[in-house]
């Protein structure tokens, strides 16, 4: 219930004279301990005030109260561009980054449910095995020796590694980055224990031995100390130990290809040794505990009484029922963190800190319901709530109606996109929004129709006797031609279904939201190859190189090396990154920027928004590429933003855009919706329309009421989440669906009456 909220100098975050990204001067005062929504289209500036100047003000505020030395290790975080931010509190990012991808780290040892697991088995167990140490797998106290801890072991193929035809200097090692002139291959060949220029198929025993296994060793090489390793060690070392699905594609392609991974014979992969996998607790190790679903093993902890635990008893279960009521409940504890989507990421965070005894906190959530269905939504509005009721402040950056009504206060900003959006055009209660002529107030309560006359299929993908994660042997036909909405609970196995069985075949392109493989030079317009006719354009109207056209080449500024800003390390201090004093941020250099094209260099150029370099471009291959990146809802990002910066939702719809130049296809989109505003959504219906119409086949994986509406076709999968759902529980048009009695049928038939 939303709670009436009247001024007090003291009782509000004073913003005044906000300019970070699009920002116009904006001053607004929020509501402390009250919940406040932030709504606008896409790139209006909610997180631009919401991230980029609250919560990073308020973090680099209390990052200046450690020590030099301390922050020397802490991210450089310089002061917002806003005059002036009062009565700031310390605030938590709740976010929807992946979390971290260490093999190692699981949802258990995320939310510390198995720090108390462990306790638990340390003092119940039988036989006693020790102390809670004795059963953890990042512990040498309870690892197995044979995998350390992980659960599986990898085997290298020595022959993907090398060509034994070849000696060092020819190239023998055929590893990513080990090329003959190389820092790595120099250790190799200068080393003296091998011969550069004997094939390796002649090579002793020895030569073996020291080329693929010989410990770090220290010797003199070029009159320097130096470590020499084997290969074989130091390709797990940099390739193999690390996140492989961050990896750049060539070398994840390298690791698929010289590299088996495995269960662990000796653990099972349980990670455990054997007295920390065969100790029991009323029947189970903690190895069945952790691969227990979480709704399961909760059941299994209030069964547990034990007076001399009561307290750590009565936290776990808080912890465990959270999962639950937060819609993971099945997840398992076993489960990494480096696998869970962005919104179960947020959600896991999430669970910490419902049971913290801190108050007077500023909690800022980014889009909490991403992935939820809408039956989870009441939930998290739920836990949204109570971390208000418990005297902090709630901040959230979100689009969906449910959401909003539930504020004590709502901040809408825009009117629109980029450098049309950064101004705040309505503050006030949700039945102001409602009275409001803003995009936002207008949209709160527009609801989409069902298709009436929905498509015919051309055709069907089968899927057949589907059993990967929870699902129970499904056979399913997708249909062709038309837009497919696949939906269910999260956890229902929705993605098992696509993802685990439709990838790979003739036609299909995943579009997802997984980070794009670029550093922080890489932006729209080298990623959609729009610059490369751009370059062409500008030498051809100048009469010189296109390479004088690209950052990263000929043209490139020479003392930020085309990057546009200084990165200096200040030591024991926090680095700073600096506007280039040399090019003032345009990243080229004078020369450069003498050439023109129809009166603008190339900085110009790269600093327009896609929708007024269409105005720009007005033909050929830049027009096509600029026309798709505004279909796809993209209008408003510069051409030279990094990719780095760019959102999920904004990501994969730059992938579409790239896609659709391609021939008919079968798209697979995951939650397209995710970071679109309201009426954002009607354009991406239109999208789908027209992929549809020009002879695309769409499956779409979305919790969208709006989407489901618009569909020719679903598939809902459930009826609940984990071991309680996998089974195909609807196939049909939206218009049967509505009389169906699953979760999905209510909401959409709610939703459209």
């Amino acid at each position: 219930m939303a709670r009436v909220w009247e001024a007090d100098s003291h009782d509000v975050i004073e913003v005044r004279g906000a300019r970070e990204n699009n920002l116009k001067d904006v001053s607004v005062d929020i509501p402390k301990r009250r919940l406040t929504v932030f709504t606008g289209v896409s790139g209006s500036g909610k997180s631009s005030l919401v991230f980029g100047t609250i919560a990073a003000e308020s973090q680099r505020l209390i990052n200046e109260t450690y020590t030099a030395f301390i922050q020397s290790f802490m991210p450089s975080q310089g002061r917002p561009d806003v005059d002036s931010l009062r009565n700031l509190s310390a605030a938590i990012i709740v976010d929807q980054e992946r979390m971290g991808a260490n093999s190692r780290s699981t949802v258990g040892t995320a939310t510390d449910a198995y720090a108390m697991l462990r306790i638990v088995f340390s003092r119940l167990s039988t036989p006693h095995v020790g102390t809670s140490s004795a059963f953890s797998f990042n512990n040498p106290e309870g690892m197995c020796p044979a995998c350390e801890g992980l659960g599986r072991v990898s085997t290298i193929d020595v022959d993907a590694l090398v060509d034994r035809d070849r000696s060092l200097s020819q190239g023998a090692i055929t590893v990513p980055n080990f090329g003959p002139d190389t820092w790595y291959t120099r250790l190799f060949t200068e080393s003296g224990l091998l011969d550069p220029d004997k094939p390796l198929r002649d090579y002793t025993e020895q030569e073996w031995f020291d080329l693929l296994h010989k410990p770090p060793t220290k010797i003199k090489q070029a009159g320097f100390n130096a470590t020499y390793e084997g290969l074989l060690p130091k390709v797990q070392r940099l390739f193999i130990d690390k996140d492989r699905e961050s990896a750049q594609p060539h070398i994840k392609a390298f690791v698929d290809r010289a590299v088996t991974f495995a269960a662990c014979d000796q653990c099972g992969g349980t990670r455990l040794n054997e007295a920390a996998r065969t100790a029991t607790v009323q029947g189970c190790t903690i190895a069945e505990c952790s691969g227990m679903q979480v709704s399961d093993l909760a059941e299994f902890v209030a069964a547990l009484d034990e007076p001399a635990l009561a307290p750590l008893l009565a936290t776990l279960r808080q912890t465990l029922s959270s999962l639950v009521e937060i819609g993971l409940g099945y997840l398992s504890l076993d489960r990494e963190s480096g696998t869970l989507s962005g919104g179960e990421a947020q959600r896991v965070k999430m669970v910490r800190h419902l049971g913290s005894s801190l108050s007077d906190v500023t909690y800022v959530f980014d889009e909490p319901t991403v992935g939820l269905h809408p039956h989870d939504i009441q939930r998290m509005n739920d836990l949204l709530l109570r971390l208000r009721d418990k005297g902090n402040t709630v901040l959230v950056v979100e689009h969906k109606p449910d959401v909003i009504a539930i504020a004590d206060h709502v901040v809408d900003i825009g009117p629109r996109a980029g450098a049309a959006g950064g101004h705040i055009v309505y503050a006030g209660d949700v039945a102001g929004l409602r009275r409001s002529d803003t995009l936002t107030g207008v949209h709160l309560d527009r609801r989409a129709g069902l298709r009436k006359d929905p498509r015919v299929p051309n055709g069907h993908l089968a899927i057949r006797d589907a059993r990967s994660h929870n699902l129970k042997g499904v056979d399913v036909d997708i249909p062709l031609g038309v837009l497919t909405v696949v939906t269910g609970v999260a956890g229902s196995g929705k993605s098992s279904l696509i993802h685990g069985h439709l990838p790979g075949r003739d036609g299909v392109v995943v579009v997802d939201q997984t980070a794009i493989r670029g550093s922080r030079r890489s932006n729209p317009a080298t990623y959609t190859g729009l610059l490369d006719p751009v370059r062409t354009a500008f030498a051809k109207a100048n009469g010189v190189k296109a390479a004088l056209f690209s950052a990263n080449s000929e043209g490139a500024c020479a003392k930020c090396k085309g990057i546009g800003l200084i990165y200096t390390d200040l030591a024991m201090m926090a680095g700073v990154a600096t506007v280039c004093e040399e090019c003032e941020g345009r990243r080229f250099t004078p020369e450069v920027l003498t050439y023109t094209l129809r009166g603008k260099d190339i900085s110009e150029v790269l600093a327009m928004s896609i929708e007024e370099a269409r105005e720009f471009f007005t033909s050929g291959t830049p027009r096509r590429i600029l026309d798709r990146l505004v279909d796809v809802g993209l209008g408003y990002l510069t051409l030279g933003q990094p990719l780095n910066t760019l959102s999920g939702g904004e990501r994969q719809r730059i992938k579409l855009a790239n896609h659709m130049a391609g021939d008919a296809a079968v798209y697979v989109l995951d939650e397209p919706t995710t970071g679109l505003h309201m009426a954002d959504v009607d354009q991406l219906l239109g999208l789908l329309d027209r992929l549809v119409e020009l002879g695309n086949s769409v499956i779409v994986i979305e919790h969208h009421l709006a989407v489901m509406a618009h569909a020719d076709w679903i598939v809902d999968l459930g009826p609940g989440a984990g071991h309680d759902g996998g089974e195909v529980v609807f196939t049909g048009p939206p218009s049967a669906l509505v009389e169906a009695g699953t979760l999905t049928g209510q909401h959409l038939r709610a939703y459209v009456t």
